[in-house]
């Protein structure tokens, strides 16, 4: 239950500081409005790095589905702790969305553009393309994988820096990858508050993009079963 727990609380954080600096951004009449994507990447690089440092020590804080499959895939993570941590990480994305929707109630009202109040909560491609989209963000989560486990290789010796270099490899791939689909490299990142745009009441919103929704979801766990594979199976018996 602690680590359940843990995984909602940790998911919270990251959507509430995330699609929180998204709303900063892209609502209307906001203080940080127009002030564009290093400032998006910025805000979740270092999201994640608090929801880290938050649950990292009860659950390992993997807030990412793509993270918890991957791991099981390369027998780092029991098997039968995914179910329970995936449902977590949902519940928990679903309410971090709902407390940002809450918190730029009316920034919501003020903005007119339907699709930016959509971006607030999910992401969407440049240019949509569903195959390339997909082959973006599998490897962007692969990119993730291979950072966390690199990270925390023992001889790293990291410490109570691993959540800053957590952090630190969610901005380098916001920025670097980031630009054709947004960087979902999450599925509950993308799909839980998609929900929630979908039932909440926003006043002048669209449709919740339902077309491209198992981009952000079968992309990141492709991508971390890739990632996380590779490491166990080649490159960690390659460097001993």
């Amino acid at each position: 239950m602690s680590t359940f727990l843990a995984e909602i609380l940790g998911t919270m954080i990251l959507i509430l500081l995330g699609d929180g600096v998204v709303a900063n951004v892209v609502l209307s009449k906001n203080k940080g409005e127009g002030s564009g994507w290093i400032v998006i990447a910025t805000g979740w690089g270092l999201a994640v790095a608090m929801a880290v440092y938050g649950v990292g020590w009860v659950s390992g804080a993997h807030i990412n589905p793509a993270v918890t499959i991957g791991l099981a895939a390369a027998g780092l993570f029991p098997v039968g702790q995914v179910v329970p941590y995936i449902i977590a990480q949902f519940i928990g994305a679903f309410i971090g969305a709902v407390l940002v929707w809450l918190a730029y109630y009316e920034h919501f009202k003020a903005t007119e553009n339907a699709d930016l109040k959509l971006a607030v909560f999910c992401t969407a491609p440049a240019i949509r393309n569903y195959g390339w989209n997909l082959v973006t963000e599998i490897i962007g989560t692969m990119m993730l994988l291979f950072g966390v486990v690199f990270i925390f290789h023992p001889n790293n010796n990291v410490s109570e820096m691993g959540p800053y270099l957590v952090g630190f490899l969610v901005f380098a791939i916001g920025l670097s990858l980031g630009g054709p689909t947004g960087y979902a490299i999450n599925p509950a990142r993308d799909l839980g508050p998609r929900i929630a745009h979908f039932l909440l009441p926003i006043p002048g919103k669209r449709d919740s993009d339902w077309g491209y929704s198992w981009v952000p979801v079968v992309g990141p766990i492709i991508g971390g079963i890739i990632g996380a594979v590779l490491w166990a199976n080649v490159f960690q018996p390659m460097f001993g």
